[in-house]
């Protein structure tokens, strides 16, 4: 679901990015407002645990891989402004970092993942939760409901954002200048794994890490501050955090890409090429490489390509070293919002 560059054309990138701005601004807005509940560590710790269950590839079905999100879970936990902070910062540091995401499309992924998700996910659990004096279980199962639905929401939008490539930018012989399958291609296989596999993960990964928080008692479900001020219920997350970590290795078992996350040069293979069009119903790729998309394809490189540092030769453990480096980077980042808020604050 993280749509690389090239497959979305300049001006759709550029529409995505203005729709992500106002909710952006309205975010960083309500966490400033909201600093003095201690709110940051919070995000810091929900955008490091997205990262890295992102880095879990499932194998759907057609050959192609999937993931969760873990949004829903934030959403719940933060609620849906906060969460579209942790997870953009979470799809940030992916893009940059190790070239999951493009760069030109990382408004079009956050709109999809953070914004889309969080709303979607927040709408649902408040129509399914019955409340806050409902019983545990239904909550659980709120939560479920509503991580299934934001992560096929996120998909839907990025099927539309593909499909729609075709028809709007081609050239003089029709040939698709970025996204080269059309909706009726595209809707369907990403939607597929994602109602099945995906969805389903999704939906665990929620349900299960509320049920998680409601048996340790963390106030992290009922309020993010006790009245002493001192923030609270962090443990439980950073043990699972830690648990996700050293698993992490586990995500390079599934083989195969994403749809719609092939490389300029797959595209070129033939070999590929045909893994791609039985990936894709059986509809074969144009005869030529999209010129928009191989152009565009490598306006960044990233340090870290897929994860796979060059000067580690175990990629296991290669996976595991960028888990921890891209933990350490969004803490990071977390540690400098805080401080430059509490700056902005004193003046």
């Amino acid at each position: 679901m993280h749509i690389p560059d090239g497959y979305l054309s300049p001006s759709t990138c550029a529409v995505l990015y203005a729709g992500a701005a106002p909710f952006w601004y309205t975010a960083l807005r309500r966490v400033r407002r909201m600093l003095s509940t201690r709110l940051v560590p919070y995000l810091s710790i929900f955008s490091a645990f997205s990262f890295v269950v992102m880095m879990f590839n499932l194998p759907l079905p057609g050959g192609t891989t999937g993931h969760a999100v873990g949004v829903a879970v934030a959403t719940i936990v933060l609620g849906p402004w906060a969460s579209i902070l942790a997870i953009s910062v979470a799809l940030f540091i992916q893009a940059v970092f190790f070239g999951d995401g493009g760069i030109t499309a990382l408004g079009a992924n956050c709109f999809n993942m953070a914004i889309v998700g969080s709303c979607v996910a927040w709408a649902v659990f408040k129509l399914t939760s019955g409340g806050p004096n409902s019983l545990p279980r239904r909550k659980v199962i709120a939560a479920a409901i509503a991580g299934y639905t934001a992560i096929n929401a996120a998909a839907l939008c990025a099927a539309i954002e593909f499909g729609i490539q075709p028809m709007l930018f081609h050239d003089a012989n029709g040939t698709p200048l970025y996204a080269p399958y059309p909706l009726s291609v595209a809707l369907p296989a990403m939607m597929i794994g994602h109602l099945t596999i995906a969805g389903g993960a999704e939906a665990v990964l929620s349900g299960g890490v509320l049920a998680y928080l409601l048996r340790s008692e963390s106030p992290l479900v009922a309020h993010l501050q006790r009245q002493d001020g001192q923030v609270a219920g962090m443990r439980p997350l950073w043990v699972a955090l830690c648990l996700l970590l050293l698993a992490t290795p586990l995500g390079v078992l599934a083989a195969g890409s994403a749809w719609g996350e092939w490389s300029a040069r797959d595209l070129g293979d033939t070999h590929a090429r045909q893994q791609i069009a039985a990936q894709s119903l059986n509809h074969a790729l144009p005869t030529q490489v999209p010129s928009g998309l191989e152009r565009l394809s490598s306006v960044w490189t990233s340090p870290f390509p897929q994860y796979a540092p060059t000067f580690v030769r175990s990629a296991s453990f290669g996976y595991l070293l960028s888990a921890m480096f891209g933990v350490g980077l969004i803490l990071g980042v977390w540690l400098l919002v805080r401080a430059l808020l509490a700056r902005r604050g004193h003046e």
